[in-house]
């Protein structure tokens, strides 16, 4: 066979060249998979299961003993949760905290973001200074706003308002169901604005200067600026803002348990502060009722999961 015969014959028949490199792209394909496995595992194990077992075991009449019999209920626990009068305080407060946290959160973090785009002297020193308390252990700003409203002589609150007033200020803050609830509200906010702070000020970051300028130049506003081109230009950005806020707010725990507990029982005043949380927690720990605390986790599961969908679906609609 000739040399121009063979290359004929190579042209004709490219996989005869080829095999080889093919074997190498396919491997290269499957390489990010490979390296996905260990991440997609700890995630199935520590974060799939957990909810699966969770669900699982609202089913039944649970116990932790080794051996004890575990009697299938049904749909029993779930009813229980539209019957137990308690669980609508626990709702009622979560739903509070969302609802006073969640916009002073988003408004706060948009304003500060907004503020300190511009090229304002340490902007980089009070951007940090924002972000700080999202650092902050839970445990220790809990007690440390434990310590700051304490009713006893010594509370930075009463004393403050006893310098202010002029008179000696005695406001039992923890031992009263509002002010309690107050505290608690303060410190999600507080702890809370750097997170939507952070995402504000990149979204503001990315937006085009031309339309911004072009609009100033016909006279436009700021505030029809910020109506008609920032607003819109950051609504997938708020979107995601106000999911993330929603779904921490009705998962908060630790404030609300290290701030109001007595003797390891949340919700004090008699459980008038108890969130979701707190209460199936008092349900599994101290009542030892853990299908019921099941139950109830899972319901709030299924909530939040159907308003992130309705809300991204709004979302989509609103852009389409």
């Amino acid at each position: 066979m000739s040399s121009r015969q063979a290359a004929g014959l190579a042209r004709a028949r490219p996989g005869l060249r080829r095999g080889p490199g093919r074997r190498a792209g396919s491997q290269l394909h499957l390489t990010p998979y490979l390296l996905l496995i260990p991440a997609a595992a700890l995630y199935g194990i520590f974060t799939i299961y957990p909810i699966v077992r969770q669900a699982e075991i609202s089913f039944f009449n649970w116990h932790v003993e080794p051996g004890a019999v575990n009697p299938f209920v049904g749909w029993a626990n779930y009813t229980t949760i539209f019957q137990d009068p308690e669980i609508r305080t626990a709702a009622f407060n979560t739903l509070l905290y969302i609802v006073v946290t969640v916009p002073v959160q988003m408004l706060v973090g948009l304003a500060a973001a907004a503020f300190l785009t511009d090229r304002l002297p340490a902007r980089t020193f009070w951007r940090a200074l924002i972000f700080i308390p999202v650092l902050t252990s839970w445990v220790v700003v809990s007690y440390l706003f434990a310590y700051l409203f304490n009713s006893s002589r010594g509370g930075l609150a009463n004393e403050l308002l006893s310098l202010l007033t002029g008179h000696a200020v005695q406001i039992d803050w923890l031992q009263q169901t509002w002010t309690a609830n107050g505290v608690i509200w303060l410190l999600g906010i507080w702890k809370g604005i750097g997170w939507s702070f952070v995402l504000f000020l990149a979204a503001l970051d990315v937006i085009p200067h031309d339309p911004l300028e072009a609009a100033r130049v016909d006279g436009a506003g700021e505030l029809r600026i910020w109506r008609k081109i920032v607003l819109p230009e950051i609504r997938a950005t708020t979107t995601f803002v106000l999911v993330l806020l929603v779904i921490g707010g009705a998962q908060v725990f630790q404030s609300v348990y290290l701030i109001t507990s007595v003797d390891g029982v949340p919700g004090n005043p008699y459980g008038s502060t108890n969130v979701l949380f707190t209460y199936a927690y008092y349900q599994a720990f101290s009542v030892f009722s853990f299908g019921y605390a099941a139950a109830i986790a899972t319901m709030l599961a299924l909530v939040l999961i159907s308003f992130s969908v309705v809300r991204v679906q709004l979302l989509r609609r609103s852009e389409s």
